[in-house]
């Protein structure tokens, strides 16, 4: 399993705007093939960064989205709000217990 965090700094005047496409799209984005989990955090103290977490079955279940038409009308939409470039970060989750 893939997850994925992407963390988005808005100008503050297009927060609604994203959270609204956000809503409207959320439901897409859980139903693409391969995506076990969607949610948007938003940071505590500073009210335009968001976090999206999703969970993705593979690699190539995740590129499969990134390369979608709907991922590129998507977050054509969302760059267009931004105050600063995004980060982006895929992680595999380990456990201190687990080996190798």
């Amino acid at each position: 399993m893939i997850i994925r965090i992407v963390q988005m700094t808005f100008q503050k005047d297009r927060i609604k705007e994203f959270t609204d496409l956000f809503e409207d799209r959320k439901q897409t984005i859980k139903n693409f093939p391969g995506c076990a989990h969607l949610e948007l955090w938003q940071d505590s103290v500073h009210e335009n960064i968001f976090f999206t977490y999703s969970h993705w079955n593979s690699e190539a279940d995740l590129d499969h989205y990134r390369f979608s038409e709907f991922f590129k009308d998507t977050w054509g939409r969302t760059k267009a709000q931004f105050a600063e470039k995004p980060q982006a970060w895929s992680v595999i989750r380990k456990s201190i217990a687990d080996k190798g």
